[in-house]
């Protein structure tokens, strides 16, 4: 699979996202969940694609338009509260989740209910940084939704920075504490708030400097799409998926691969060697590999980095379906 030449969203792509199908179902808690398709025909393979935190479908075009052109069926999700499904406080811009399985849940009702009765071969998933958390927690509650997964920079741990995890558990548990005594609805954790956009040189997602701009202009142009920080009770959801995560191994069936950015500054790097070590007992798991030069925004990076990861994972898919 060869890259798109490194530069903003062109003309051609923008004319080819305008066949994509844009739909709603409800997910967990009757909240609506907002979904794009590309679709070919029943016969062809598929890619689901669970995006990040922050993310839309609508950032996904120049891949999804790849996938389309090489043949596959592709279907994004924007999981809840995030993109254009339903945000779930009164601030919209407020990263929040009731319970963190209600990702997945929603992802394993998105597969089972709107992509499969579709297609005619089960489909692969291609997830990023928190949707490959996602990922993992949908594959651990139905252990055959797909055939094969692509896990980018998966958020299996929160990365702490020099603050030790143990230490940063209490602090979100202290401030989730003081919200239920204090607060209506939980609080920004601490140094977040509302959508701001930051410059190129401050970005620790990425190196392209044209996908970069290319994502603050869609978040520009499109205000309802646009997502903050990350609330004190996500943070406490997110710590407890990331333990159920490692407690719930021995449910993963699907073969994995595990791509790692080297420099990433989001997500925690030894928590993605542990869990492919652990992980191994009880799936093929191919991983981590390890892109060394890379940001965490793997599917988003330079073309020299980006052409690399595409490759490895349409290979990992043929792979999947000779098998």
């Amino acid at each position: 699979m060869s890259s798109c030449v490194e530069t903003q969203i062109n003309k051609e792509t923008a004319l080819n996202w305008q066949r994509a199908q844009r739909l709603v179902f409800i997910g967990e808690a009757d909240v609506d969940i907002h979904y794009v398709e590309l679709f070919h025909s029943s016969n062809h393979h598929t890619i689901v694609i669970s995006p990040g935190r922050c993310e839309s479908y609508e950032k996904y075009q120049e891949i999804a338009i790849e996938l389309f052109h090489l043949g596959y069926n592709v279907f994004i999700v924007d999981h809840r509260g995030q993109g254009l499904s339903s945000r779930l406080l009164s601030n919209p811009h407020k990263g929040y989740v009731v319970a963190f399985d209600d990702y997945a849940k929603d992802l394993v009702t998105f597969i089972s209910d709107k992509v499969k009765p579709k297609i005619t071969n089960a489909p692969f998933l291609l997830a990023h940084s928190m949707g490959a958390a996602i990922a993992v927690r949908a594959l651990q509650l139905s252990p055959n939704l797909v055939q094969s997964a692509v896990l980018c920079s998966p958020m299996i741990q929160i990365n702490s920075g020099d603050m030790p995890i143990g230490l940063a558990k209490l602090i979100i548990k202290f401030r989730c504490l003081l919200d239920t005594l204090l607060a209506k609805e939980s609080g920004y954790f601490i140094n977040q708030g509302d959508y701001k956009a930051k410059s190129f040189a401050e970005n620790e997602l990425t190196h392209s400097t044209e996908r970069y701009q290319s994502f603050i202009n869609l978040y520009q142009s499109t205000p309802n799409i646009q997502l903050g920080g990350v609330t004190n009770h996500w943070l406490s959801e997110a710590v407890k998926a990331n333990q159920k995560i490692f407690n719930d191994l021995c449910q993963l069936r699907a073969p994995l691969m595990l791509l790692q950015a080297g420099m990433d500054s989001i997500v925690d790097n030894d928590a993605q060697n542990q869990f492919c070590s652990e992980a191994a007992r009880f799936c093929p798991i191919s991983g981590p590999i390890v892109f060394a030069k890379a940001k965490h925004e793997l599917l988003f990076e330079i073309d020299e980095i980006r052409s690399e990861v595409i490759h490895q994972i349409q290979s990992f898919f043929e792979t999947s379906m000779s098998n």
